[in-house]
């Protein structure tokens, strides 16, 4: 790891070792337990490649009070780099996580008692829990992996793969209790509201990146299409929905949302694009035009944002630098200063869909960070502690 000059920066550990590499991924899920002792990850014997329908994970818990010893909890085939297999922790409890899996030709997910090893299986997967712990919804996992590599589950294929906007598949709600599944939002709904200048010929529709709301009334999604026009890349509008899945509405139009975060039940932080200031991030007040541009000499390059608890300040990384460092640091937001936690190599092998982004996650204090990095030499889980740099 680089120290950033002139510095003064909060101590780090590794949570994680060999054998086997170590990770979480995305930085919007629930990492830490309640009481801040366990710590979630998941294990693999490899890198470097595109997980195959055989591939076979494990997933545990770190204990942070007992020499940060590794228990498993499972194992998965339903993952990915970016997200891995969606093991978060159920909202409110002690004892419950929850984890994607492939079973009997279909996608499902797992809910279990890490102390007690109770478990039972849902019959669909997860993306996004609301925060009452009772409700996840989800979005066509086999689309996803068609159309988005890094971020669906290999070993099904998609039945839709050569229909453009589907009717039959896009969001699902699925009710942790009963187990029941709907469809919510389907392609084809989201596609009949017009985008300026029109779609693609040939666009191809898919949904990504579904968040609740910090009161789970509303949900983010991302639609995002790619066709003639697009090749390479695609383009992609920011929605919101009621819970239910009604009362869409368009908070960023403008095709360029990248990652975002619910500041409370009302506002949406967002790397994107707007004709006031261009590629910047963006305090969205949901079901309204209202838009603030948020650090635009500080925060000035896409991350992976979340307000750390009390709302004071914003926690955030890079993508590799010039020096292919990822720098993960702290946005206070009544000072507008940075504060940096640290600058962590990324070996130039680590890129494209099996990159190990930083994703930074905070315990529910808002003290501790935990990070994936592969600096040390292989993608491990370290954490930051805070408490030094906290005003």
């Amino acid at each position: 790891m680089a120290r950033a000059t002139g510095s003064e920066l909060p101590p780090v550990r590794a949570i994680t070792k060999g054998p086997g590499f170590h990770w979480f991924g995305y930085y919007d899920k629930l990492q830490f337990d309640p009481t801040l002792r366990y710590v979630l990850g998941m294990r693999v014997d490899f890198e470097h490649r595109s997980p195959r329908p055989e591939d076979v994970i494990e997933l545990g818990v770190v204990d942070t009070e007992d020499g940060d010893r590794w228990r498993k909890l499972g194992e998965t085939r339903a993952w990915n780099w970016q997200q891995g297999a969606m093991l978060q922790w159920i909202p409110g409890s002690k004892t419950d996580v929850i984890w994607n899996d492939r079973q009997d030709g279909r996608f499902v997910s797992v809910v279990a008692n890490i102390h007690t090893g109770k478990r039972r299986t849902l019959p669909a997967p997860i993306y996004t829990l609301s925060p009452d712990g009772r409700s996840a919804i989800y979005p066509d996992f086999r689309r996803l992996n068609d159309c988005r590599p890094g971020y669906g589950y290999a070993g099904l294929p998609d039945p839709n793969k050569d229909t453009l906007i589907p009717e039959d598949a896009g969001i699902w709600h699925l009710d942790l209790k009963s187990g029941k599944t709907r469809l919510m939002i389907p392609f084809s709904e989201a596609a009949r509201i017009p985008y300026p200048g029109g779609y693609s010929n040939n666009a191809k529709h898919w949904f990504n990146h579904l968040l609740y709301s910090t009161d789970g009334k509303r949900f983010i999604f991302l639609h995002r299409w790619r066709g003639d026009k697009e090749k390479a890349s695609w383009s992609t509008r920011m929605f919101t929905a009621s819970a239910e899945g009604k009362d869409l509405f368009i908070l960023d139009p403008h095709g360029k949302t990248s990652h975002f975060i619910w500041r409370d039940p009302q506002h949406v932080l967002a790397w994107a694009w707007h004709p006031s200031k261009g590629d910047k991030f963006y305090l969205y007040r949901d079901k309204t035009e209202e838009v603030e541009c948020i650090g635009p000499d500080v925060m000035t390059v896409n991350g992976h944002c979340t307000y750390l608890p009390g709302g004071r300040y914003i926690l955030n990384d890079t993508y590799p630098d010039k020096q292919r460092n990822q720098n993960v640091y702290l946005y206070e937001i009544s000072s507008g200063k940075r504060i940096p936690l640290g600058a962590f190599f990324a070996p130039k092998e680590y890129a494209g869909e099996w990159r190990c982004d930083t994703h930074p996650r905070y315990s529910p204090d808002g003290t501790k960070v935990v990070i994936d990095s592969p600096h040390a030499g292989g993608r491990q889980m370290y954490l930051i502690d805070l408490r030094p740099v906290l005003r």
